[in-house]
């Protein structure tokens, strides 16, 4: 297996480095100076966009302060020039690119002020939200007014094919398993708890969100579902400029900061993001209903409360130096903490036959902290020939640690011996990462090649301790032990990409050899597996005037995490334990989508979408009748599919009020094996935002929202739908720099249940868990700084989206 993967990583290499000899033709620039019509002065920042003679707009960039610009990269022919700025009337040159014009030199160009006051000035045109590639639909966060006073999490409600359920879960295309990145790299931020950084990460401080529907190959194999991409605000140069928001939420949630600073000094440039948060959740109660069936006679009823408190805090830095005009230096540096507290209490009632055989009050403490960091430094060599020819050379270290304890005491007991313990859990992830990547333009065309080793290991050392009669306790050997899994991942990848007019085709393939080597230290046992994936994937896209065509399929792999392959028994809930297994091996999965987007007045952005997976990691719970324990244990078994359709419209009511509406519709199939019998759940799995926002005088903006979401299928589960309403409103004390918004979500409930139904050959169980639900908020965000242009980043970077959590 070794020797077959080293032959096809190596004539992968040679395919590609075989096609960087090739030329292409030349291209050429455009180049001028906008000047004011009255006082001969540079006019600062135009919009200069060039359009072909279709009227279908090519390129836009942004004039400099001294008023010049410059366009690169243009295809010969004839095109049409429109300047824009407000205050200016519009105007319009045509030009002619040959082969005679490497460059044009429009020299000065004069553009004269409007001659109606700034009053009358009207917008034609609202930013669109919602804009659609090949492989990806991005979400504008910048362009919703909402984003002034929400969180991340809650903007992602309103994102095509991003569902976040009762338990802030986000799943993509109705799937767990999707990787969440920001700005294009994979971050120990959303590594550890991506929940609870969502939720004190204000939306102010990000661009936009990019669903990635159909990874290409250069991106990892792994991800069955896709890649959700956050942007953080655009950092721009010489200069600095910088944003802050303060956020409070009770009774659930709490008080939060975040922000984003960028400056640029010549050569050198900095961006940070970061912040801090604090998630209480008041106490809820909670119950349990588990009949046995087909023989089993046993039912078991628990009801208790809980409540927690938790808090994290986050940072993230990019640095950026450029050496000369082609040379690039750049890295990264994320660093994450968190720390929760809980408490649970229970009393649970086991019945057979209707008489009462067991009870027992059980009280639970239990705490839990995390930290995570990773670090990269990046090189990237640009070349004369071609300014979008780049080789780049990576490294990349991440690694996490989480700890947790829980103290479990029981009271009031009947026929129930088990004593008081102790359970402790300490996991440590470790990776270090090598990459090389080369683009090679060659005319309408594109070849990116790669190769990448990944060296990971998960460490996990679990303990259980009982105690005695005089409350001494002591560790417990046969419940006690310490996994180590070691990982080698080589991968190489080769893609192409031809556009050609409206047109646009990118196909490619990745080969993948991983190396697993597992070791249970306290009982001397191994596991080792060896396995290799040749993933393909291609998109088509087709443009019109208004309106755009997609098609895409991809295969992609889910390698499992740390918490899926970790051997410790949480024994929280005694009559419920659960495990991950270290023989797990990856799940694979086809995707096909077909988009529609169209673009006017009004917007509207649709797909179809079937995800088909086989060997599905997945939890199976079995009913042990004798022990009367539900052991829940993750397991490589049956498949999955799901298909479906979803669709966002906006639409401006009037340039005051606006409407948009994002939902997806998907029926699902599931099949697996629990107690050695089959098993399947069949379903369908909806959710729909409609959001209005109206913009009044004075600066005051007033805003509503209703979700839906129809509840989650698994294998094994089903839970139940339910509506959630928000309503807002906001002040522009300082326009476009203070903005003070406030919310309530939910007014008219307090608590929500959240109804969960699970079953196996021999049970069936209801779960009922209340949740707080009415939420008060209010948050003040602030904008300060001045700066001109982007900072400098390196295109090609490590982006290791290949296990699970």
């Amino acid at each position: 297996m070794k020797l077959k993967t080293i032959l096809a990583l190596i004539f992968l290499m040679i395919g590609s480095v075989a096609s960087f000899a090739q030329g292409i033709p030349g291209k050429s620039a455009i180049r001028g100076r906008l000047i004011d019509s009255a006082t001969r002065k540079p006019a600062e920042f135009v919009t200069v966009s060039l359009s072909n003679t279709n009227k279908q707009q090519i390129k836009v960039v942004a004039g400099k302060i001294d008023g010049t610009f410059v366009m690169t990269d243009i295809q010969h022919g004839k095109f049409v020039l429109n300047f824009l700025l407000l205050g200016y009337n519009t105007k319009t040159i045509d030009v002619t690119i040959d082969n005679s014009k490497q460059l044009l030199d429009l020299g000065e160009i004069v553009i004269n002020t409007a001659s109606k006051q700034l009053k009358t000035v009207s917008v034609k045109a609202a930013r669109p939200v919602i804009s659609q590639e090949a492989d990806r639909l991005a979400y504008d966060v910048q362009a919703d007014p909402a984003g002034k006073h929400s969180t991340v999490l809650e903007m992602m409600r309103k994102v095509p094919m991003l569902t976040v359920d009762g338990e802030d879960n986000v799943q993509l295309n109705g799937a767990s398993g999707a990787r969440i990145f920001i700005n294009g790299k994979p971050s120990s931020l959303m590594e550890r708890n991506a929940k609870d950084v969502l939720k004190s990460m204000p939306a102010s401080s990000i661009q936009k969100i990019e669903v990635i529907t159909t990874p290409s190959s250069k991106y990892d194999a792994e991800g069955v579902a896709g890649i959700i991409n956050i942007v953080t605000n655009k950092a721009l140069a010489d200069g600095y400029n910088a944003n802050i928001s303060l956020n409070h939420r009770l009774p659930l949630g709490g008080p939060s900061v975040g922000g984003a600073y960028s400056t640029k000094s010549g050569k050198l440039g900095l961006s940070l993001f970061g912040g801090a948060g604090s998630a209480n959740t008041p106490t809820t109660t909670n119950d349990i209903a588990r009949t046995g069936k087909n023989g089993a006679t046993s039912a078991l009823f628990q009801y208790g409360d809980r409540e927690k408190d938790d808090r994290n805090a986050y940072l993230g830095i990019e640095l950026s130096y450029e050496l000369d005009s082609l040379d690039l230096l750049s890295g990264q540096f994320n660093i994450n903490g968190s720390k929760g507290t809980g408490s649970i209490f229970q009393n649970s009632v086991l019945r057979n036959n209707g008489v009462v055989e067991q009870v027992y009050d059980l009280f639970n403490q239990n705490d839990n902290n995390g930290r995570g960091a990773d670090a990269a430094i990046n090189y990237q060599k640009g070349y004369r020939r071609h300014k979008n020819q780049l080789t780049t050379l990576s490294y990349r270290y991440f690694g996490f640690a989480n700890e947790q304890n829980a103290d479990q005491r029981f009271a009031n007991r009947l026929d129930y011996d088990l004593p008081n313990f102790r359970q402790a859990n300490r996991s440590i992830m470790n990776e270090h990462t090598v990459q090389l990547d080369h683009v090679y333009p060659i005319n309408k065309s594109s070849i990116e090649a790669g190769a990448k080793a990944i060296y990971r290991t998960n460490e996990s050392d679990f303990k259980y301790l009982s105690a005695d009669a005089a409350d001494n306790y002591a560790i417990d050997p046969a419940k006690t032990n310490t996994f180590n899994n070691m990982q080698t991942i080589l991968a190489a990848y080769s893609s192409y990409q031809y556009s050609a007019k409206s047109w646009s085709v990118k196909a490619g393939v990745r080969l993948e050899n991983t190396i697993i080597d597992a070791d249970f230290l306290t009982t001397a046992t191994q596991v080792k597996q060896n396995y290799f994936n040749v993933v393909p994937s291609v998109v088509f896209s087709r443009r019109f005037k208004t309106t755009g065509i997609t098609f895409g399929w991809n295969q992609r792999i889910q390698r499992p995490g740390i918490n899926q392959l970790n051997p410790f028994v949480d024994r929280s809930n005694p009559s419920f334990e659960t495990t991950g297994n270290p023989d797990l091996r990856p799940t694979q999965g086809n995707q096909i989508r077909i988009g529609f987007d169209r673009t006017g007045k009004w917007n509207l952005v649709t797909s179809l979408v079937c995800n088909w997976i086989n060997g599905l990691i997945f939890p199976v719970s079995q009913y042990d009748e004798a022990t009367t324990i539900t052991r829940t244990r993750f397991e490589n078994t049956g498949g999955a599919i799901a298909a479906g359709t979803n669709i966002n419209f906006t639409y401006p009511i009037s340039p005051a009020l606006g409407l948009s509406l994002n939902g997806s519709l998907v029926h699902g199939w599931a099949d697996g094996i629990s107690n050695g019998q089959p098993i399947k759940n069949r379903g369908f799995m909806y959710n729909c935002n409609l959001a209005t926002n109206l913009k009044l005088n004075n600066g005051w903006r007033v805003g509503a929202n209703a979700y839906l979401n129809g509840g989650q299928l698994t294998v094994q589960q089903r839970s139940n739908a339910y509506v959630t309403t928000t309503l807002n409103a906001s002040k522009d004390i300082i326009k476009d720099k203070l903005t003070f918004s406030a919310l309530v979500n939910n007014p008219f409930d307090k608590y929500r249940l959240n109804v969960t139904n699970a079953f196996g050959p021999n049970f069936d169980q209801l779960s009922n868990d209340q949740q707080n639900f009415r939420v008060f908020g209010a948050s003040l965000n602030y904008k300060f700084g001045k700066l001109k242009e982007a900072i400098k980043k390196n295109k090609r970077g490590i982006n290791n989206d290949d296990v699970s959590n």
